[in-house]
């Protein structure tokens, strides 16, 4: 049985009640046994949805699917060595963020909610948007007032509310958040159940790879959204036996914005209060994400590192993956940045694989 529990006091939850943070504040996580089971894999599902016993959605009446998930591994040639790439730009919304959406609005539809609340620099309010529309859930998406006309465009085509706030990501959550206290929080970042979406991309990626994890990967690191559900459904399956070894996890973010590569460069347990400027890598512009903590346990808890790349070398990168044509947005440069800056200290034989995480018809560039 799948429980809601507080990461802050001991205060837990049923996953039946509407509720997204605990009532003292804190985050919370769902608490479960692993399910995962290979015997138990649904092929005839579409996409994600073939994991559906590791799923906490309790009705399957109450699944909401655009189709996402099970999507393409291809290798690219990075600093001379073969790196595996998820194609997650190619999910119905154009991200990653359709894993979270998918499984998060499933279950407030399952919650019976009306109306939700969202904040995001652009692709996980577009992904809210269209699964809200798909599940007949009204959003009110809210955005830094410089989001790329093109995410904007995409949320509003949707049908959701799209307020944008001025004063950048940060001021955003915060409007977002007061805003919230009225209603269902359907957030990216606090809400558990949009992790629970998020976790497919780990057993997709090991199925694909003939049930293996890879030895090394490598994310880009705002929010902690893909870093955190990929840890955790790496987690599930290595409890569940299905692989043997967790992979190093490589965290990577922006020079211009690196709360958590500084924290984790001194030792600190959350992130640390660092001057940013701005960066063309709007998905991972956040200075103070709110599962800090988590992530830098997730990224130790591996022996892994984090990495950032400057503002040429995202730009360099980006330039290079359109030319090999995959059409990506910068944030998806972010992670190939980080493989190229780090590829000299992989051992010959490790398996290396990342993400390409949103698609380039968002983004400014």
């Amino acid at each position: 049985m799948a429980l809601l529990a507080c990461t802050t006091c001991t205060s837990t939850y049923r996953t039946s009640e509407p509720i997204w943070r605990c009532r003292c504040g804190g985050l919370l996580d769902i608490i479960q046994t692993p399910a995962f089971d290979r015997t138990k894999i649904d092929y005839q599902a579409p996409g994600l949805w073939r994991y559906r016993h590791a799923i906490p959605v309790e009705n399957d009446a109450n699944i909401v699917s655009l189709g996402e998930g099970m999507t393409p591994l291809i290798l690219q040639n990075i600093g001379g060595r073969p790196v595996y790439f998820k194609m997650d730009y190619l999910q119905p919304s154009g991200s990653f963020k359709d894993r979270g959406a998918a499984v998060l609005m499933s279950k407030a539809k399952e919650l019976r909610v009306q109306h939700i609340i969202e904040d995001s620099s652009g692709n996980a309010g577009a992904a809210i948007a269209a699964y809200g529309a798909a599940a007949g859930i009204s959003c009110d998406i809210y955005v830094p007032a410089h989001t790329s006309k093109q995410k904007l465009a995409q949320i509003k085509a949707a049908g959701a509310a799209c307020i944008e706030i001025p004063g950048g990501r940060e001021a955003t959550a915060i409007a977002a958040l007061h805003a919230a206290e009225q209603t269902y929080y359907a957030s990216h970042s606090w809400n558990p159940f949009f992790f629970q979406g998020a976790k497919t991309i780990a057993f997709e990626l090991c199925e694909q790879l003939g049930w293996r994890a890879p030895d090394i990967f490598v994310a880009p690191a705002g929010n902690g959204t893909l870093l955190l559900g990929a840890a955790l459904g790496f987690s599930e399956l290595c409890k569940t036996g299905v692989i043997k070894n967790m992979p190093k996890i490589i965290a990577v973010q922006a020079e211009n914005c690196a709360p958590l590569a500084t924290a984790f460069a001194h030792g600190n347990s959350d992130f640390a209060a660092v001057d940013t400027a701005p960066t063309q890598a709007e998905g991972i512009a956040v200075a103070h994400p709110i599962r800090g903590a988590q992530i830098l346990r997730a990224v130790r808890a591996g022996g892994g590192e984090f990495v950032t790349v400057t503002e040429d070398e995202i730009s360099s990168m980006l330039h290079t993956l359109h030319r090999r044509g995959l059409y990506v947005e910068p944030t998806a440069a972010v992670a190939a940045a980080g493989v190229a800056k780090q590829i000299h200290n992989f051992k010959t034989a490790d398996v290396v694989a990342s993400v390409f995480t949103g698609h380039g018809l968002k983004s400014k560039v």
